[in-house]
């Protein structure tokens, strides 16, 4: 048998999830449409539901069931990874599905909800509930504090609860640690579920597989093997309509902070001694605590950002930050953020990891690229000079999510030519097209009370102590010109100065087919 043929399964890891109801509150929002029915429809679809189940949306505005039914009916035509629409699933999927008109604030209208869970019946369906917070950080307190008076929400009892929020956590260490009071003064913390989108897609998941399934990579994951980590996220979009949110948070807050912390953990954890949940997440916690401080003296040599003029981003033309919707025209937010970090550990003392994330950039694109140390100047080096690039492994995920292998051949011919080359692996190519959206499986893992995909209270309030101190050094600081950028282009002249400090230069995302 070949080794293209072989297949090695271990078993079928299918989630055991127990008969349950699932709340959504805010249940009118954008993100219902568009991520969350869809999700579970697909779920439904694939037989990942559990044997009985219902959803309740829960929101302010006046609508029956079938009203209801019909809006999400309309939106998945719209928002489904697949078309058209199973009309025969669609039905049977919607006949577990429910509206309760609501309002947040309101204790009359927790205990019409509770009576509508009660008429699901006395058994898991009233006592097994997963409530899914789609409303405003500020209103989550208070959503918590009505469910448990309505005897919905407990620490201890029949069944299980738990709670789903989306991200932002908080806007910096000590409103972090507010909210998360409020989310465990009524439930415990193994029943808050804190849901970074991000760590759902398969590719990011696939980081812990590829490390510590191939011992040929992982024997060269560390300080010896390897020069310094690049983690880009790069998008083409500007902040358009979310000028007034962008104004609040910024890049740093709203994708290093979050997104790109919780790939760096993945990239650079130890191994946890198991595969469950709090192995897992411990060893997470623990790198974040080895990434040495950056101090407001250390921030004007590890920290760039940048804000984003006028420019063409893919031959359309885009207006500069401050001619966005609801941007102050004198702004100094960041729409771009390049980190310098290191990890006081063992296994990386010493190796820079950079971090970029912008908007309007030339592409967008999410990648880890792993730069190997070069090879001595001598032989090949010392002939070919700036044409022996280092190898180099990156892992892509998303868009076209796979992982490839960069090192020297020789060209062919009677000269001694040398060009780079790769080897890559497409997940498309090998697997076929089909893979599940993020919610998918964050969902599922909710449903399952299997926690490894969601942000523990620790690792939350661990990342905004790393950045906090990036902020307070920008107080008051107008920007400079080296820290502006078209839009169209990688960034700022200052985040080309950040890598030549060590020799190093950005590696931008490359198209691949």
């Amino acid at each position: 048998m070949s080794d293209h043929t072989m297949t090695f399964q271990l078993k079928d890891i299918r989630k055991s999830v127990d008969p349950c109801t699932i709340v959504i509150f805010g249940a009118s929002g954008d993100l219902t449409a568009r991520k969350l029915i869809p999700a579970f429809y697909h779920l439904f679809k694939d037989k990942l539901m559990p044997p009985t189940f219902r959803i309740v949306g829960f929101a302010r505005r006046e609508k029956t069931d079938d009203s209801w039914r019909q809006e999400l009916r309309t939106a998945l035509d719209q928002f489904s990874r697949t078309k058209p629409v199973d009309e025969t699933v669609w039905k049977e999927f919607a006949a577990n599905v429910f509206y309760c008109r609501g309002d947040l604030a309101e204790a009359a209208d927790y205990k019409k909800l509770e009576e509508l869970l009660t008429s699901f019946g006395s058994g898991p369906l009233r006592e097994n509930l997963l409530f899914y917070l789609a409303t405003q950080p500020s209103q989550f307190g208070q959503v918590i504090e009505e469910l448990h008076r309505a005897e919905l929400l407990h620490k201890e009892g029949a069944g299980w609860q738990r709670i789903v929020v989306e991200k932002p956590f908080g806007h910096d260490l000590a409103s972090a640690q507010v909210l998360n009071r409020e989310l465990t003064r009524y439930a415990n913390e193994n029943q808050v579920c804190r849901i970074d989108h991000y760590l759902g897609k398969e590719t990011v998941q696939n980081i812990l597989m590829f490390r510590f399934s191939n011992s040929v990579f992982e024997t060269l994951w560390n300080r010896n093997s390897v020069d310094h980590v690049q983690i880009t996220v790069s998008e083409t979009l500007g902040v358009g309509e979310r000028g007034g949110y962008y104004e609040e948070a910024g890049a740093l807050r709203d994708m290093a902070q979050n997104h790109m912390l919780q790939v760096l953990s993945l990239i650079a954890m130890e191994p946890p001694v198991s595969l469950e949940a709090e192995s897992v997440r411990d060893e997470k916690v623990k790198l974040l605590k080895s990434i040495r401080p950056i101090t407001p003296d250390d921030v004007a040599k590890q920290v760039v950002r940048g804000q984003y003029f006028a420019g063409l981003v893919n031959d359309q033309p885009r207006p500069g930050y401050r001619q966005e919707p609801k941007v102050k025209t004198d702004s100094n937010v960041e729409t771009y953020v390049a980190i310098k970090l290191f990890i006081d550990n063992w296994r990386w003392s010493g190796v820079p990891f950079y971090l970029r994330t912008g908007k309007n950039l030339p592409m967008s694109a999410s990648e880890v690229r792993i730069q190997f140390r070069p090879t001595p100047n001598v032989l090949f080096a010392a002939q070919c000079g700036n044409h022996l690039d280092a190898n180099a492994l990156t892992l892509r995920l998303q868009p076209n999510e796979g992982i490839s292998l960069r090192f020297n051949g020789k060209v062919p011919g009677m000269s001694l030519g040398v060009r780079p080359v790769r080897m890559h692996f497409s997940y498309g190519a090998e697997f076929g097209a089909y893979t599940p959206e993020a919610y998918e499986r964050l969902l599922l893992e909710a449903m399952a009370g299997d926690a490894t995909l969601f942000i523990r209270r620790d690792e939350v309030e661990t990342a905004w102590g790393i950045v906090d101190s990036i902020r307070a050094s920008w107080e008051g600081k107008p920007l400079t010109n080296r820290e502006f950028y078209a839009a169209g282009t990688w960034g700022p002249v200052a985040a080309e100065d950040l890598l030549a400090q060590s020799g190093h230069v950005w590696r931008d995302p490359q198209v691949i087919k």
